[in-house]
């Protein structure tokens, strides 16, 4: 099922095109393994994926960082911590001199095979990022999984211990919110404020900051839509609740996603959808050309209402 015929073409608000203003952002995608299968999960994640970015696209990926002095490293998967080369290129990363970010799911960090990975992340000053979708624990287990949610306070309480969370520790942790159902997500500083208030009421738990994504219609969500007959009203939702000045902030326009095969793509949605970089940039790491790319122009689809919806949605929360 398509877009066509529900709402107008996402290019019509963007007429004069949408481009890059430069890569703060080198967002590494290592592989699509997972040890959960999370309903919203847009690149679908789960135990039966087998793609995973090779030691030599990770080399790629690193010569690419200390040539051109991008400040951020953003790694993320599938759980990344899944992938054998993981700690190594962690470490890597972090000895660049670039911050370094894991997009993790959480519950792995609780397994006896990957718990020393808070201690590599401690020691590097990773950048934590683990979502908890809601503070409802029923909504969370409805998108990760039964027991989920518990699992979840007790590796943020873990971190908390390393420092993680813990104002002048200078180790970050991140949660992420994504909506329970077909709609938008609701303000990010008084959702902040309410998560911040129950986590430190009801579990003695603490966290840095709250970043709300909305749901994309892509991937597992997608088929969440139409299995639940939303598919229409939520893409209009999407469309009618576009914002002009959430365009301002998009990642797409500061960060390059680099997808396990080592093919670069505007965003992590776009690698899914299988929208490589075009308009005359290379579309592969081999052939990185930081002229090209700072300012290429960005490859954008119907789905991109997603991220233009309301207070706008990155993988840093809010645009707008």
């Amino acid at each position: 099922m398509g877009w066509a015929g529900i709402i107008s073409p996402f290019e019509e608000k963007v007429p004069q095109g949408l481009n890059a203003q430069g890569i703060g952002i080198l967002q590494v995608n290592v592989g699509y393994r997972c040890n959960l299968t999370c309903r919203h999960c847009h690149v679908e994640a789960g135990p039966h994926r087998q793609e995973a970015m090779s030691m030599g696209m990770m080399e790629k990926c690193l010569e690419v960082l200390r040539c051109h002095s991008i400040p951020v490293v953003d790694i993320t998967g599938g759980s990344p911590e899944m992938h054998p080369f993981l700690p190594w290129f962690v470490e890597e990363c972090a000895a660049s001199g670039c911050r370094v970010l894991v997009r993790t799911n959480g519950v792995i960090l609780l397994e006896n095979e990957y718990d020393f990975l808070i201690d590599l992340y401690a020691r590097n000053r990773i950048e934590v990022v683990i979502s908890l979708p809601h503070m409802d624990p029923k909504v969370t287990e409805r998108q990760r999984g039964e027991g989920v949610f518990g699992k979840l306070i007790e590796i943020i309480r873990k971190l908390n211990d390393r420092g993680y969370g813990q104002k002048g520790s200078g180790l970050i942790l991140n949660l992420v919110h994504n909506p329970g159902g077909a709609y938008l997500p609701g303000p990010q500083a008084s959702l902040e404020e309410d998560y911040r208030r129950i986590l430190r009421e009801r579990y003695d738990a603490f966290f840095s900051n709250l970043f709300c994504i909305t749901n994309m219609p892509i991937g597992r969500y997608l088929e969440y839509l139409q299995r639940t007959d939303n598919y229409e009203d939520y893409m209009k939702a999407l469309a009618n609740a576009f914002n002009p000045a959430a365009l301002k902030g998009v990642m797409c326009k500061s960060t390059l996603s680099v997808g396990p095969d080592g093919t670069l793509f505007d965003c992590d949605f776009n690698q899914v959808l299988r929208l490589p970089v075009n308009h005359g940039a290379p579309d592969h790491i081999s052939g990185f050309d930081l002229d090209k790319l700072a300012g290429r122009r960005i490859v954008v689809g119907d789905h991109c209402y997603g991220c233009t919806a309301g207070a706008g949605s990155s993988c840093q929360g809010e645009t707008a």
